[in-house]
């Protein structure tokens, strides 16, 4: 069952969205060559705590971190620790917020200083899939269409869509139904309705789709060695388009302009 968000409920995940906005932005300036992703997950664990916010990730099924990690081959669900961030390194970093109840959740894959020209295109692939697939978020069109708006731009470019993890509805919990493949046909599925929020991600490698499971049984890694990427907005649906609740790139593009 998809649980529909009132305006005033979205508003309150908006208000979780703003603070998983500032902490990205936080950890944006700490992601240099030579911090840990230990250090990473303590800074954030510092800042959610200043919010009177919380991690859904830390405790989730024993999950250690505050935040996910995962360097280069790792696609998703990185436990911190000590590994060091070198120049070249791509960082993928999943960011959960509980705020007053509500969850936020998205994700950004970071470039470390210099990185190679095939990963560097895959971040500006998979991050403008991740936006295509937002224009679809609209009432009367289908989940299929969100999935297919991925697929389409991500196999367009070369690269390939992770097939066994999905995006997922979210609200209350981290976790609602429906979940959201990276592919498949348009046209498919559940009709899109105003109040509907997802976490709409994708998850992609250089070379082939398939993964594997690391021996922490958390880590899932791309099975050839090629670098991966993953991006993540929580994205209402409203009748007046997409509602993205943690914008996190609008604040990245200021600087940048």
């Amino acid at each position: 069952m998809i649980v529909k968000k009132s305006p005033a409920e979205l508003d309150k995940m908006a208000a979780a969205g703003e603070i998983h906005v500032r902490l990205m932005d936080l950890l944006a300036r700490k992601i240099r060559p030579g911090v840990t992703t230990k250090e990473l997950d303590e800074a954030a664990e510092r800042f959610l705590r200043a919010q009177g916010a919380t991690s859904p990730f830390k405790g989730y099924h024993g999950f250690a971190g505050s935040i996910c990690t995962s360097p280069n081959h790792m696609v998703v669900h990185g436990i911190p620790g000590p590994y060091r961030l070198a120049d070249g390194d791509v960082l993928s970093v999943d960011v959960g917020v509980v705020y007053d109840g509500w969850v936020a959740d998205g994700a950004r894959t970071f470039a470390v200083g210099e990185i190679p020209p095939v990963a560097e295109k895959l971040l500006e692939v998979t991050e403008a899939s991740l936006f295509r697939a937002v224009e679809q978020a609209v009432p009367g069109n289908r989940l299929g269409d969100i999935s297919h708006a991925v697929q389409a731009h991500v196999e367009g470019n070369g690269f390939s869509v992770v097939r066994s993890l999905v995006g997922h509805g979210v609200g209350r919990s981290m976790h609602e139904d429906p979940q959201i493949p990276n592919y498949g046909p348009a046209g498919k599925g559940v009709v899109l309705e105003e109040g509907m929020v997802f976490a709409i991600e994708p998850m992609t490698c250089a070379g082939r789709h398939t993964v594997r499971m690391g021996d922490d049984g958390w880590a899932i890694y791309s099975t050839d060695g090629s670098v991966a990427a993953h991006f993540e907005f929580t994205v209402a649906i409203t009748a007046d388009g997409p509602r993205i609740l943690n914008p996190w790139h609008e604040s990245r593009d200021r600087a940048a302009a």
